[in-house]
């Protein structure tokens, strides 16, 4: 089928040609383009981008402290060197990485671990060794987000309902039907769109925080020597005195940061500055005084680390605050289920997945969309987590490889783009990498202990993405190359045409195609099979670029093929990862700003190659791969509706290629 080739261009085709059109660019439909203001940015960040590490509280000092550790007691020394790994962690990591640093290294605005390494392949470009392993560890981040899109939703409702155990003791048993009855709404209501709700998210997560606060002042008032937790040579005494108990903890401590990534990958919504306001203004003092109460809560009562977040609370607020929590651990599952959506459309348009159902649920904002086939995967993955868990805390312990492999990972290609675009210091390279990536490598180190109790499960969920992932990208290539046989050089079809004067007939012909080298399948059989040509054809070459928009003034290229007055041109279309790759408003938006381009698109038929792919003992994939990659390819979306072809004027024609 043709749009296994048309979804990734060859290397060629990303050169981008000369637009032969003078059009203003077009400005990329943000969410942050309809919104009013830096405060109106600021606050819908807040509901966004905020949603996973602003919940955080709910289970990450619990986790530190669980039973199933039994080494971190809470003892002034060791809730002093936690208190201080805390703020310490989220000071350089989240502070210091992402909010001051990362967050500069834009694609085209867009952010997220798969822009960062494109960015990287773009400065790249001379060196293919380095290219190639930019895009490989995007692969890996990419199938690390996905993890972490499956955990996120079951430990943030799961910690949040079972707040109800802490109020009545009696209610334990609900707390399971209850989780999984919430996930069920969650992800059946994501058809309708987030774009409805999403102006009440901000000011849910604002009442968050202020409760975040409200619940823990208090405890620091009471205790105020627990801010001497902040300095960082608690942290030093912790490692020193009890080395094996600050490892350990360590690989609870990386749950206060869970949700970094989503300020980067979410930037392309509201901009760094938005971002970093409501970070400083708000989000990095509430949680940091919510943890310093958890802290002191715990110096007062040793009992409370059975749920020290809920116990911040006296008793007659504490049903209350577990419905905030539920209302904010939704809000942030929505977040990184939004993101696992924009991944996949991202991943698609790199060649790295097969054509998915897109649709937008918003007509004004183009990054709200629904992908049904990962909504529905990773609601069937969730559940599957929540009934094998049973509980947040059980959870946690396979939650920490997703994030501190996504954080290094996302470094690494940091410090690259840094040293290669912006050609910094190498002093600064080195000293970010060991402050910075030091912190991060012993969290994945005091993580990777966890791999048989649970840890094995984002390792395992990445390792079956990279499969899907790379198997789908070296099929596509084997087919494209068959392909190309089959269809043979278009320049010397377009000659032949000329040559043996074949029939024209009226109307206008649209041939999707990969590339302007060969001649499209479908219009090679309508020659062949019904001797005919359409008095005007257009072939047009959807180029998915590494960058999340193209303007239409740089977007298109125009061809004549050799013949200037024979109504056959070829058109170069690029778009952005992050654009609508809808042919008939392309060409709508295109029509009179050349001749050739006086297109109706509502009077055009749109032919189409399909491609069967059978399975033989040809060389190139292993037997098992072959029939993954035939799997995918036979349940990805039709071109048709991946291009926003009208049904009722699309012909389909057909050809065989084996593998």
């Amino acid at each position: 089928m043709e749009d296994i080739q048309a979804e990734s261009p060859t290397p060629e085709q990303h050169a981008p040609g000369t637009a032969s059109t003078t059009s203003a660019p077009r400005t990329p439909s943000h969410p942050a383009a309809h919104s009013g203001g830096l405060f109106g940015l600021a606050l819908g960040a807040l509901g966004v981008v905020y949603g996973d590490i602003g919940t955080s509280p709910l289970y990450a000092m619990q986790t530190v402290f669980s039973i199933d550790h039994n080494t971190v007691r809470p003892t002034p020394e060791d809730v002093y060197g936690v208190v201080s790994l805390i703020f310490w962690s989220v000071t350089l990591v989240v502070t210091i990485k992402y909010v001051v640093f990362v967050l500069r290294a834009d694609n085209d605005g867009e952010g997220g671990i798969m822009a960062l390494a494109a960015l990287v392949c773009g400065v790249s470009a001379s060196n293919a060794r380095r290219a190639a392993i930019a895009l490989s560890l995007g692969v890996v981040g990419a199938a690390l987000f996905y993890g972490d899109s499956l955990i996120t939703p079951a430990i943030s409702v799961l910690s949040a309902v079972e707040g109800l155990e802490v109020v009545r003791p009696d209610l334990g048993g609900a707390v399971l039907p209850l989780g999984i009855a919430i996930l069920t709404v969650l992800f059946t209501a994501q058809r309708w769109g987030t774009h409805r709700v999403g102006r009440l998210f901000g000011p849910v997560m604002v009442l968050w925080f202020l409760t975040l606060v409200a619940t823990g002042l208090p405890h620091v008032i009471a205790r105020p020597g627990v801010l001497l937790g902040l300095s960082p040579t608690y942290i030093v005494s912790f490692v020193v005195d009890h080395p094996y108990t600050a490892f350990v903890a360590m690989g609870a401590v990386v749950l206060v940061i869970t949700g970094a990534e989503a300020l980067y990958a979410d930037m392309g919504h509201f901009g760094p500055r938005p971002i970093r306001v409501s970070w400083f203004a708000l989000v990095f003092p509430a949680l940091i005084v919510n943890y310093l109460g958890q802290a002191s809560l715990i110096l007062d009562d040793p009992t409370a680390v059975a749920s020290p977040f809920y116990l911040l609370a006296p008793s007659w607020a504490r049903l209350p605050l577990v419905v905030l929590a539920t209302v904010a651990t939704v809000i942030a599952s929505q977040a990184v289920i939004s993101g696992a959506f924009s991944v996949s459309r991202q991943a698609v348009r790199l060649g790295l997945l097969p054509h998915l159902t897109v649709r937008h649920t918003s007509t004004r904002e183009s990054g709200q969309i629904y992908v049904p086939a990962v909504n529905w995967l990773l609601f069937a993955g969730v559940v599957v987590l929540v009934v094998t868990f049973r509980s947040s805390e059980r959870l946690a312990t396979a939650y920490g490889l997703a994030v501190t492999g996504t954080l290094l990972l996302t470094t690494t290609l940091f410090l690259t783009y840094a040293a290669t675009a912006w050609r910094w210091a190498r002093w600064k390279l080195v000293l970010a990498a060991v402050v910075v990536g030091g912190v991060e490598l012993v969290y994945l180190a005091a993580n990777l202990t966890k791999i048989t109790h649970g840890g094995w499960l984002p390792l395992m969920i990445a390792a079956v993405i990279v499969t899907i992932m790379t198997t789908w990208q070296h099929g596509r290539r084997i087919v494209t190359d068959r392909r190309i046989a089959l269809e043979g050089p278009l320049t010397e079809f377009v000659d032949r045409l000329h040559a043996e004067r074949v029939s024209r007939v009226p109307g206008t012909a649209v041939f999707p195609h990969p590339t302007k080298q060969t001649a499209p399948l479908a219009l090679r059989a309508n020659v062949d099979f019904n001797h005919i040509v359409h008095e005007r054809v257009v072939i047009i070459s959807v180029v998915s670029e590494n960058v999340p928009y193209v303007p239409l003034g740089e977007r298109l290229a125009i061809d004549q093929l050799g013949h200037t007055d024979d109504g056959i041109i070829h058109l170069s279309a690029r778009f952005g990862f992050q654009d609508d790759q809808d042919v008939p408003a392309l060409l709508a938006e295109a029509r009179g700003l050349s001749d050739e381009l006086d297109i109706d698109p509502a009077e055009a038929f749109y032919f189409l190659s399909h491609i069967t792919i059978e399975r033989s003992d040809r060389p190139g994939m292993r037997t098992w791969r072959k029939r993954l990659f035939i799997g995918l390819a036979h349940n990805a979306a039709t071109p048709a509706a991946y291009f926003r072809l009208p049904v009722d004027r699309t012909v389909v024609m057909g050809s065989r290629i084996e593998i």
